[in-house]
């Protein structure tokens, strides 16, 4: 009979940390985001430069100096038709688009899950053990 309220109570504890660490992560990748936001703005640049990679050409003009006199076959012109469309494609998304600020919001929805999930596992155990040990709660507690 012993064992059992012992395991409950590694139980409630085990997940009351498990939540507490939860909140712990979450709250520290929202303050990081905020600093690489709003203070240190140049700690994202390189990822600005090197995201916005444009199509590669098709595999004959790759490397090769390309001259006017270059006779193209059909399928090469179609060939070239269809990257010069793809590049075109790729250059409006990619104006549409900020890597950096697309990459924060995917971070802070993230962080703001481990809070939303965190906050009320830990929460919830919390106020069992509380309860169990008889400890009342303070003012303002619900």
């Amino acid at each position: 009979m012993q064992a059992r309220p012992l395991i409950r109570t590694l139980y409630l504890y085990l997940f009351a940390f498990v939540g507490l660490i939860l909140v712990a992560i979450g709250g520290v990748r929202l303050i990081d985001l905020a600093l690489r936001a709003l203070i240190f703005t140049e700690a994202e640049a390189q990822e600005r430069l090197f995201s916005r990679q444009p199509p590669y050409p098709p595999v004959r003009f790759r490397g090769g100096a390309a001259t006017d006199t270059a006779v193209l076959t059909l399928e090469e012109r179609e060939q070239v038709r269809a990257w010069l469309q793809e590049y075109e494609d790729w250059r409006r998304q990619a104006e549409l688009v900020d890597p950096v600020t697309a990459r924060r919001h995917r971070d802070a929805a993230s962080s703001l899950a481990m809070i939303l999930v965190g906050l009320p596992l830990y929460l919830y155990h919390w106020r069992l053990i509380r309860r169990e040990a008889g400890t009342p709660a303070p003012p303002g507690a619900a």
